[in-house]
């Protein structure tokens, strides 16, 4: 069936959503990205969304659905700190946080009541369990999204409510508990539009780039929007041997930037002037990638959707403290499949030029890991996921 056949069989009046999920990036930005996605398709047939986002005062959602003038409203959640020790598991911090679920299922009960959702789209995050669970006690379709390999906490209590649950790669699957799986399909996780469509030439002029080789490959390193003093000092240790080889674009984060451009001042002319440093990339991201040969980043669920989309040759230095050690098995499932480099267990500058100096000398090499990469990536996720909140409306 069509995109433009499914939404034919929607009932006339507005499509009614109500998505939750946030806390971070990664939970956030897939959703917004679906509702956008969701918002043209019916735009395109003259039909309208009243979409309602459910969410913390003090998470990223919060800030984003006022950037987007989309309706919030807030629910009391309780979050669960992960230990190895299971004694630490009850601890007051924990066990006070866990009694506000309660509050939240009614709180999120009475939302979801009044709002009526044709569906309930839910992407991950403490703030996804009360309004999921909400779903299911006003038997309103639930779907279910998750973005990295391994199932996050919530995503993981809400599996056996969900009408259909959506994951971002096939090797999900096999941690789902086994009477869910039917529900499952593959979507891959929603990338911003905007980031595919890139131009390296407009890289080199937004950003002055003149005096780079373009001879050379150019590298891209990030640690995300307020950077990594990990990478940015792996980086910085390396800069003279990575200047020799490459140019290279540094997205470091604001509170490191004047440290690093001093660094950079020190270099002999030839290799500096082959070195850009930034506290943050803004909208001239998409053009960055698409003139970058090697990217060293780290391997958060949105950074990997990201590059293998584009079909980039990366270098993934995983963040030990994500939760789960989710970004560990993102950037070990890449490379056990030749898709990408990842520096597991404790990354050194002599490590990070090891990895990097075959990709850099051997464009073979490089082009082979960016189609591997690229194989994984899923460019049409956005649109994958509507088709399943359509489907769950529709029936089909």
């Amino acid at each position: 069936m069509s995109s433009d056949d499914a939404v034919s069989r929607l009932p006339s009046r507005a499509f009614r959503l109500v998505v939750t999920g946030g806390g971070t990036g990664g939970h956030t930005y897939p959703a917004l990205t679906a509702v956008r996605t969701l918002q043209a398709r019916l735009g395109a047939v003259g039909r309208a969304l009243d979409v309602l986002w459910v969410g913390t005062a003090e998470g990223l959602e919060a800030r984003v659905a006022a950037a987007e003038h989309i309706p919030f409203v807030t629910v009391a959640t309780g979050k669960v700190r992960r230990s190895s020790n299971p004694l630490k598991l009850v601890s007051p911090a924990n066990v006070r946080d866990m009694g506000r679920v309660p509050l939240g299922v009614a709180q999120a009960r009475s939302i979801v009541s009044d709002a009526c959702p044709d569906v309930v789209l839910a992407t991950g995050g403490y703030v996804a369990v009360p309004v999921g669970v909400a779903a299911r006690m006003c038997r309103r379709p639930l779907v279910v999204h998750e973005q990295t390999v391994r199932l996050g906490l919530a995503n993981r209590a809400l599996a056996r409510a969900a009408t259909r649950f959506a994951v971002s790669s096939a090797s999900s699957l096999q941690y789902l508990p086994e009477d869910s799986r039917a529900s499952a399909v593959v979507t891959g996780n929603p990338v911003r539009p905007e980031v595919l469509s890139g131009h390296a030439d407009k890289a080199v002029e937004a950003l002055g780039l003149g005096r780079f080789d373009r001879a050379r490959p150019t590298v891209y390193v990030t640690g995300g929007a307020q950077g990594s003093q990990q990478i940015n000092r792996l980086v910085g240790e390396s800069l003279p041997w990575l200047l020799s080889r490459a140019n290279v674009i540094h997205q470091c984060g604001p509170a490191h930037e004047t440290g690093l451009r001093d660094q950079a001042a020190a270099l002999p002319r030839e290799l500096s002037e082959r070195y850009t440093v930034m506290g943050f990339v803004g909208p001239e991201l998409p053009d960055v990638l698409a003139l970058a040969d090697v990217v060293i980043s780290r391997s958060g669920a949105g950074t990997i959707a990201e590059l293998t989309a584009l079909g980039k040759a990366a270098v993934l230095v995983p963040l030990a403290t994500s939760a789960g050690n989710e970004q560990e098995h993102n950037a070990r499932h890449l490379q056990d499949s030749g898709a990408a480099v990842a520096l597991l267990g404790t990354a050194k500058p002599d490590t990070l030029r090891e990895a990097v100096a075959p990709l850099l000398a051997d464009p073979v090499r490089r082009a082979d890991i960016a189609a591997r990469a690229r194989s994984h990536g899923r460019p049409d996720a956005a649109d994958r996921l509507v088709d399943v909140l359509l489907s769950v409306v529709t029936g089909e």
